[in-house]
């Protein structure tokens, strides 16, 4: 089957994953308000609105290229979820002029590539087994695509000095050397043996089968009223439940946790219990933050808190990427646009 034929079919069927993860970009920023973040009313010093819209059109490349290529698809069985995501970022860069989406696209294109094989589903062991089969040509890819922009990044883990993203394609021999897959390489990102550092939450989602995601989907879905909106109330409940990666990376942790608890104060949630209702999880994970208190967010009281966060200079970045991957769920399992 040719490529325009794979397209054409999943077309046809009404159920095409990449329309649903462009769609998923698009809704993440018109979501307000996200508190630190771009979004419809407001724009960063560095980044514009409309700068995110030519992103996720930009990034629609590489996303056709992890459905096609899904359950070994591609042209010549060559082609990897690494490759499909450098090159979504490259797309994103070069329509957008900058880095918008980085993050939300390392979480959107193992997803699709889930949704679009025939022989996996669409769930947190689907995507997981996607994670799991990447290979060392992955990661190399993974690097190559931290020369398209500029991302903010921590510093490597103790002994990891030759596997700092910041290397670029410099890094393919001590990848090689390593045998690192590109699960392998965020792995060491995903629990950092420092207890005072703030994990990389995103890089805990390819490891943990994708929690934080399939949650904040179950909060858009049980919600009500416009999309973005509930978009903007799952991005409170996700920072309330764990410190945002970038902030922590930009401002340091002790910056990241004041700015859960923040979070934490709008939803008006208490610091040392589970919230009641279906919170099932400890304090400091996404299962300690019940969905109705997510639903019940007051979003004129979070816009006191996005004032502030934007005068103080904290963008709690990550956090938008798990609601991108979020929305993409929900998107695929019946959350619509319409009214």
């Amino acid at each position: 089957m040719t490529r325009r034929e794979r397209r054409e079919r999943r077309r046809s069927d009404g159920n095409d994953p990449v329309d649903d993860a462009t769609l998923a970009l698009l809704v993440e920023v018109a979501g307000t308000p996200k508190p630190g973040n771009v979004d419809r009313h407001r724009d960063l010093d560095d980044l514009r609105f409309e700068s995110f819209l030519g992103g996720a059109v930009g990034a629609r490349a590489g996303l056709e290229l992890a459905a096609e290529t899904a359950n070994g698809g591609s042209p010549d069985g060559t082609v990897g979820v690494g490759d499909a995501f450098e090159r979504a970022v490259e797309g994103m860069a070069a329509r957008a002029g900058t880095n918008t989406q980085f993050g939300c696209l390392l979480l959107l294109t193992p997803l699709v590539r889930a949704a679009a094989d025939p022989d996996r589903d669409l769930s947190p062991a689907g995507v997981g087994a996607v994670c799991r089969a990447t290979t060392v040509d992955d990661a190399v890819a993974f690097y190559r695509a931290f020369e398209a922009v500029d991302v903010a990044v921590g510093d490597p883990p103790p002994g990891a000095d030759d596997l700092d993203v910041r290397r670029g394609s410099d890094a393919e021999p001590a990848l090689r050397e390593r045998d690192m897959t590109l699960r392998d390489v965020l792995a060491l990102s995903a629990a950092p043996d420092d207890l005072d550092r703030v994990p990389d939450r995103n890089a805990a989602e390819w490891v943990e089968g994708f929690p934080r995601t399939f949650r904040a989907a179950e909060w858009i879905l049980t919600d009500e009223g416009p999309l973005a909106d509930r978009a903007a109330r799952a991005f409170l409940g996700l920072l309330a439940a764990e410190p945002d990666t970038l902030v922590a990376s930009t401002r340091g942790a002790e910056t990241a946790r004041e700015a859960s608890a923040r979070a934490r104060a709008v939803l008006e949630l208490g610091e040392g219990e589970p919230d009641k209702g279906n919170a099932t999880g400890p304090v400091g994970s996404v299962d300690a933050v019940d969905a109705a208190a997510v639903h019940d967010a007051d979003l004129d009281a979070a816009e006191s808190l996005a004032e502030a966060f934007a005068a103080e200079g904290i963008n709690p970045g990550t956090t938008a990427d798990l609601t991108c991957a979020a929305l993409f769920v929900a998107l695929r399992r019946g959350a619509e646009v319409a009214p």
